[in-house]
């Protein structure tokens, strides 16, 4: 006899089938993380789960314990243990390292040791590397070379980063302002104008600074020191660039010129000030009083015209001054100091404007003298001797007059009394 599955009953028996398949069982794992002979074995093992309506999932979930979190919980220790296997030397700074001979180094960060020493120099070094990098500012080698413009770098980083000038690709972007950069430390550090994070401070003055290095030059006010010398003059300064743009005074060396008028300048930022002479523009705005400039410092020191503000006083009479190159010339008063001299005549000056205001008028005397000579040898090849001869006569007998008016030589006719 053969029987006919209703309807209804078909569909109970599909819906009997789907639920068997929307039940998930995740079988036994086994995880095998390997250190030389060592094996660790981790298993992981969950509970069947079965689909169940909205309604009754939530009841399910409150009263029974979450498994997954347990498996995540022990997966991440036994990764820690994997770690501790892989990377055995822990600092207390929480990092770790699987090699002595690079965690001593990191070592060196924290008690400050500098264990290589430049023979030439005396400059001291963290890692033998860093020495051996040292080493070819001396020696002048820079064996990797641009294909394009035929610069040369004692890096090969430093190449790296320069080839991309060529290429223009400045894969680093700031999301905030869409400003791009060409290295990923250039957009970190670019990224702190935004944020406000100044993570470096001086211990003396408490000012802070966003890089490193930034504070490492502002140390060196305070320490006086300045290591980069001028192999011509002596000249010493705080920074590297300082020195490289100073040395062009030597040289005569200005690559940056004005398409429009063509004057050349040593410095890129120089010729950017320079360009606003022609467009005029002044993009530093007074809030107080509207007033523009083309030059932020410029804005900075007007600003302290309203505030009040003078920085910089004289350790000798107290008087206080806006700029810091007012100061030093006020000093001179009380040093006596003048170190402008004239190559003329070699009167000295303690301003500059005074030494110039003095060639100017020096420059006028000697240009009337060639124009008077000039106009007597035209009338006279000998004009010029005699107008002189004649002229020095002149004045000898000007002495002369003056010198008798000035003490009277006694006659007969006027003897003094007895």
């Amino acid at each position: 006899i053969a029987f006919i599955e209703e309807p209804e009953d078909h569909q109970i028996k599909e819906e009997q089938e789907d639920l068997k398949h929307q039940q998930i069982k995740v079988e036994e794992k086994e995880v095998y993380c390997s250190q030389g002979e060592e094996q660790i074995e981790l298993k992981q093992e969950t509970d069947a789960c079965m689909v169940v309506p909205v309604d009754e999932q939530t009841d399910h979930t409150e009263s029974e314990p979450n498994r997954n979190q347990d498996i995540f919980q022990e997966t991440a220790e036994a990764e820690n243990q994997n770690q501790e296997r892989r990377k055995p030397f822990s600092c207390d700074c929480k990092k770790r390292l699987a090699f002595k001979t690079v965690f001593d180094a990191h070592m060196r960060t924290h008690t400050g040791e500098k264990p290589f020493t430049c023979v030439n120099c005396g400059k001291s070094f963290i890692r033998k590397q860093q020495l051996t990098q040292h080493m070819v500012i001396h020696t002048g080698e820079k064996p990797f070379t641009c294909v394009n413009c035929g610069k040369s770098f004692i890096r090969k980083q430093q190449l790296t980063q320069h080839m991309v000038i060529h290429t223009g690709e400045k894969p680093f972007s700031c999301v905030t302002c869409g400003k791009s950069f060409i290295r990923k430390q250039d957009l970190t550090k670019h990224m702190m104008i935004h944020t406000g994070e100044k993570p470096f401070s001086c211990v003396t003055c408490g000012k802070s600074f966003i890089g490193k290095k930034d504070l490492t030059k502002h140390i060196r006010i305070h320490t006086g020191e300045k290591p980069f010398s001028c192999v011509n003059c002596g000249k010493c300064f705080i920074q590297k660039s300082n020195l490289t743009t100073h040395m062009m005074t030597h040289t005569g060396e200005k690559p940056f010129s004005c398409v429009n008028c063509g004057k050349s300048f040593g410095e890129k930022r120089n010729l950017t000030r320079h360009m606003m002479t022609h467009t005029g523009e002044k993009p530093f705005s007074c809030v107080t009083c509207g007033k523009s400039f083309s030059q932020k410092q410029v804005l900075t020191l007007h600003m302290m015209i309203h505030t009040g503000e003078k920085p910089f006083s004289c350790v000798t009479c107290g008087k206080s001054f806006i700029r810091k190159q007012v100061l030093t010339q006020h000093i001179r008063i009380h040093t006596g100091e003048k170190p402008f001299s004239c190559v003329t005549c070699l009167k000295r000056f303690s301003h500059k404007k005074s030494l110039t205001k003095h060639m100017t008028h020096i420059q006028t005397h000697v240009d009337n003298v060639k124009i008077n000579k000039t106009k007597m040898d035209a009338i006279h090849p000998l004009a010029f001797l005699i107008h002189r001869d004649s002229t020095t006569n002149q004045n000898q007998d000007h002495q002369v007059r003056n010198h008798s008016n000035q003490t009277p030589i006694p006659s007969h006719k006027h003897s003094l009394p007895t």
